[in-house]
């Protein structure tokens, strides 16, 4: 039904968070407990990463002429920006080179944000959920029946979400995650 590709993951993303929290129907509750702490883990990693790559291509378009060199030293520079305090002792080789594992910048340009777009989209519909599920469930299913009829913060706001990228909607999302991984 043709969904902006942020509302496509913004379903799939919410799935995967309402679903962890009936991970003990599934695993052992410790282990439960251990594969939601690491995705949730994992939900806070990517934040700097996407923003490093999202940052490293608009670098990289902003300058086609640069040389291998120069692309390495930039991703050197953005990653010292959203990522800090990392020690890449021995490995600066490894750290200059690590922006090409990421696929999307040589098939699909431009494009990684959205990821980080459906994120925050996801994270709210989970903070709804596991605030009132019912209702959390209802709004996501309004959402999802528009399908692509609506532009994408029509499509948010029917799912009960805010399409908000602000630092305040950033660290209430991060507060959420720290709590429920407490």
């Amino acid at each position: 039904r043709e969904a902006p590709i942020e509302f496509a993951e913004t379903a799939s993303m919410s799935m995967e968070l309402m679903g962890l929290e009936h991970a003990e129907e599934v695993y052992p509750r410790e282990t439960a407990r251990r594969v939601r702490r690491k995705h949730l883990e994992g939900l806070l990693r990517i934040f700097p990463w996407i923003a490093s790559i999202d940052s490293f291509q608009l670098w990289v378009y902003e300058h086609p002429h640069a040389d291998a060199a120069a692309r390495c030293r930039a991703w050197v520079d953005i990653r010292a920006r959203f990522a800090p305090g990392i020690d890449w002792s021995g490995l600066e080789d490894a750290l200059a080179h690590s922006w090409t594992a990421q696929m999307h910048l040589f098939v699909h340009p431009l494009y990684y944000i959205e990821y980080g777009i459906a994120q925050v989209a996801a994270l709210q519909v989970w903070r709804s959920y596991r605030h009132g599920p019912r209702d959390a469930v209802a709004a996501y299913r309004r959402g999802l029946a528009l399908g692509g009829t609506r532009p994408l913060p029509e499509l948010f706001a029917a799912a009960g979400v805010r399409f908000d990228l602000s630092p305040n909607m950033l660290h209430e999302l991060v507060a959420e995650v720290e709590a429920a991984m407490a």
